[in-house]
């Protein structure tokens, strides 16, 4: 069996939701197309496709395995292409997408060093929180966080994970004491970010599990940047992504409380459209990025 055609047969189904269809799209018969879903099934042990007379729809496994399909295959075309593509000096324009916090605090660390590399590279960047499609929105490379959402059809890759954590500045460990317990939060005043519901509770995990604790929010804002200037400026214990802390937990404007607990955590991905021949210059950013973060599946933030 053609484990890769199999692949490539079984992903056309699903996106065309029939048989007939994905054989016109592939220049196969009707029953090409048919036998290879079933010994890709066979050769699992599992059934990837609801049939019935009417639809086809995809079973539990089967959107999965078309999520991973899609991945390997992206990968198998990029290797054709790494191999094949004349183009390998990277140049033109880079149209890069990133949620705003990530851009915020993270990306002026990795774009000098990418545009000394590749100086034939222009980039163009956008940053905002809204979930953009990017190839709709003509973007060749987006950053996301867990909160939005990218089309199925893109390759992503993981950065790295990121945990909320509690912090407070030393002016206001000072005045107010440092809270021992996750219960001692309700005895001091918050800062709560807008668009997570963190207005009157914060759920914390720790040894104990996951703890629900009534706060008083002294502040509640929609922006990170504010967020942070008040709790660096004393104000109350603030929340926030541990990618975001790096120069402040370092230089001691900001402290982390609570060492054993935290709010959430959220992956942080890198994605971009499959094509069959990714462009040099799409690739050595990927390329790049992903180099920085060698244990994408650990939080590079917290680490000493």
């Amino acid at each position: 069996m053609d484990r890769l055609q199999s692949m490539r047969v079984f992903v056309k189904v699903a996106e065309q939701g029939n048989f007939a269809r994905a054989a016109i799209q592939l220049d196969l018969s009707n029953a090409a197309v048919t036998r290879y879903v079933a010994d890709l099934e066979n050769h699992l042990g599992v059934r990837l496709l609801h049939r019935s007379t009417r639809k086809l729809s995809l079973t539990e496994i089967g959107q999965e395995y078309l999520k991973r399909s899609r991945q390997i295959l992206a990968e198998v075309e990029d290797a054709d292409a790494v191999a094949t593509s004349v183009a390998t000096n990277p140049r033109g324009m880079l149209k890069l997408y990133s949620h705003i916090s990530f851009g915020e605090f993270q990306l002026p660390r990795f774009l000098p060093p990418y545009a000394e590399a590749f100086p034939d590279v222009t980039l163009d960047v956008t940053l905002s929180d809204r979930s953009v499609d990017l190839v709709e929105d003509g973007f060749d490379v987006g950053i996301y966080n867990d909160a939005q959402n990218f089309s199925s059809g893109m390759i992503a890759r993981q950065l790295g994970v990121s945990h909320v954590i509690l912090c407070a500045s030393p002016d206001y460990i000072r005045r107010f004491g440092l809270p021992r317990t996750p219960q001692d939060l309700s005895r001091h005043t918050c800062l709560s970010y807008a668009f997570e519901n963190l207005r009157d509770y914060w759920t914390v995990i720790g040894p104990e599990g996951k703890l629900e604790i009534e706060v008083k929010s002294k502040l509640v804002a929609n922006n990170s940047d504010l967020l942070s200037y008040c709790g660096r400026s004393g104000m109350g214990i603030v929340l926030r992504p541990s990618y975001t802390l790096g120069d402040d937990l370092k230089s001691g404007r900001l402290v982390r409380i609570l060492p054993a607990y935290y709010a959430r955590t959220f992956s942080v991905t890198l994605a971009y459209p499959s094509r069959r021949l990714l462009s040099a210059t799409v690739r050595s950013f990927v390329d790049f990025m992903t180099q920085q973060f060698p244990q994408p599946n650990s939080d590079p933030w917290l680490e000493p």
